[in-house]
C-alpha cells in the first residue's frame, strides 16, 4: 500500500513590480552581452552599427540575442539572471512545473513579441490577473512564482 501523497504546496505568484525589476536587470545583461559581443564583431567586420532599418544586421542580431537569452536561460535554469536576483522563476501550470521547448518557444518568442508590441499592455495585465500572469504567460499557460517561501 502506497503512503498518501502530500498535498501540493500553494504557489506564491510574483507580481508586476517584482517582474518589472527583474526585467530591467535582464535588459542590462542583454545590453552588456550586446556591447561585449556584437559591437566589437561589427567593428572587426566593418559592418554598419548605425543603420536604423528594422531589417538591418544590427536589429536582427539584437533580436536574436534578446530572444535567445530569455529562451535559453528559462529552459536551462527556469529563470533569467534578473529573476534569480529576485528569487522568482517560470513554471508551467502543472504540479511538476516542467517547461517544454514548445511551451518556452511559444512563451519567450511569440508571446513576448506580442506582449511588447501591444503597447506593453501585455506586461501590465500581470498586475490585474488572479495568478499575476502577463499576456505571454496566458498564451503559454505558465506562471512566475517565488522560489523562497
Amino acid at each position: 500500500m502506497n503512503p498518501p501523497l502530500d498535498p501540493p504546496k500553494p504557489r506564491k505568484f510574483a507580481g508586476f513590480w517584482m517582474r518589472f525589476w527583474a526585467y530591467l536587470i535582464d535588459l542590462l545583461v542583454i545590453g552588456s552581452i550586446y556591447r561585449i559581443m556584437i559591437n566589437p564583431t561589427f567593428r572587426w567586420l566593418d559592418l554598419p552599427l548605425n543603420d536604423p532599418s528594422i531589417f538591418s544586421i544590427k536589429a536582427i542580431s539584437t533580436g536574436i540575442i534578446f530572444f535567445a537569452y530569455f529562451l535559453l536561460m528559462t529552459k536551462f535554469f527556469g529563470q533569467t539572471l534578473g529573476k534569480m536576483v529576485f528569487a522568482i522563476k517560470v513554471v508551467s501550470k502543472e504540479i511538476d512545473g516542467h517547461l517544454t521547448w514548445s511551451t518556452l518557444l511559444f512563451r519567450e518568442v511569440i508571446g513576448r513579441f506580442i506582449s511588447k508590441k501591444i503597447l506593453l499592455i501585455g506586461y501590465l495585465i500581470s498586475g490585474f490577473t488572479s495568478e499575476k500572469k502577463a499576456l505571454h504567460d496566458i498564451f503559454a499557460d505558465t506562471r512566475v512564482i517565488h522560489t523562497k517561501k
